[in-house]
């Protein structure tokens, strides 16, 4: 049994959601198709795919073989694209999972960019606030704010944000604007979760040197980026967040900032990625060319 044609067939199915699907792409009969998996579940001695009539669905078993087929094969590839002037000319896919606010502020808008440098990599953005499983969830790197705790990541420091407090005008002009920590007792602020920060209610500055967390009030809490500013945008309160995230609300005067003298430090961001991970030239233009990014709006 060819054990790459195998894994490549296997991948194309699972992809596909269909053995049909699947031959026809591969320019292969159906019996053909179903006789390699068939061949491929015997020889693992595991079941890969549960089947019905109506869909397939992988097993356990089949979820860790499929990630480990894809990396398996994209480092064929890029072994194999090496040998041909890939530093120069990268090709492949790069897998990035980043937060919703530094996807639509930083990447997205810059995207035609990266693709015209780099026309032969096929990008995959997923957009997501929670930490993710680099390996099983089949992600080559990922982008992340704050500090970071997993030592069993390779970290490049990318650049830092910095954070300011803002609000809309109307809600100043009803609440009034707050010129020291103590009146924001009288305020109240859109609230921001995540799974790994569970205090909602705090915001934080710098007075005098200090770092100090003020609970402010609020009615609502969100999880994600897009839906926080939308809140602050309807009046819902003070927000706290990048300054790049809401750059044009605030020169457009959707916004204010408040308490521009005691900002909260900058926030760090940071590109991350398995130490076993081999850095493909697809991969390394992308890192390369973030960071770049990131130099010119820290």
């Amino acid at each position: 049994m060819d054990r790459v044609q195998a894994m490549q067939v296997f991948l194309r199915v699972v992809e596909s959601g269909s053995f049909i699907r699947a031959a026809g792409t591969l320019g292969l009969p159906a019996s053909s198709v179903t006789g390699i998996i068939k061949r491929l579940e015997k020889h693992l001695r595991a079941r890969l795919l549960n089947r019905s009539t109506r869909n397939l669905s992988l097993t356990p078993e089949g979820e860790r073989y499929f990630h480990r087929c894809r990396e398996i094969l994209d480092l064929i590839d890029d072994t194999e694209s090496s040998l041909h002037g890939s530093a120069e000319h990268p090709q492949g896919r790069v897998r990035v999972d980043m937060p919703g606010g530094i996807a639509h502020a930083v990447i997205l808008s810059q995207l035609a960019q990266f693709q015209a440098r780099y026309p032969d990599i096929y990008l995959m953005i997923s957009i997501n606030d929670r930490q993710v499983d680099l390996i099983q969830d089949g992600v080559d790197c990922v982008i992340r704010t704050g500090s970071l705790h997993d030592s069993t990541l390779v970290a490049r420091r990318l650049g830092e944000l910095r954070w300011i407090t803002c609000a809309t005008p109307s809600y100043l002009n009803q609440q009034g604007i707050p010129e020291s920590l103590e009146d924001l007792q009288c305020h109240r602020a859109v609230h921001y979760f995540s799974s790994t920060t569970r205090r909602t209610g705090e915001l934080h500055f710098v007075e005098a040197g200090d770092r100090v967390a003020v609970p402010v009030a609020g009615t609502v809490a969100v999880n994600e980026t897009g839906l926080y500013i939308k809140l602050g945008l309807a009046g819902g309160g003070l927000m706290q967040l990048a300054e790049i995230l809401v750059a044009d609300h605030l020169r457009s005067g959707d916004l204010v900032e408040v308490l521009a003298n005691m900002r909260p430090e900058p926030v760090p961001v940071s590109l991350i990625y398995p130490h076993h991970r081999f850095l493909s030239p697809a991969m390394q233009a992308f890192v390369d060319w973030t960071t770049e990014l990131f130099s010119n709006v820290s």
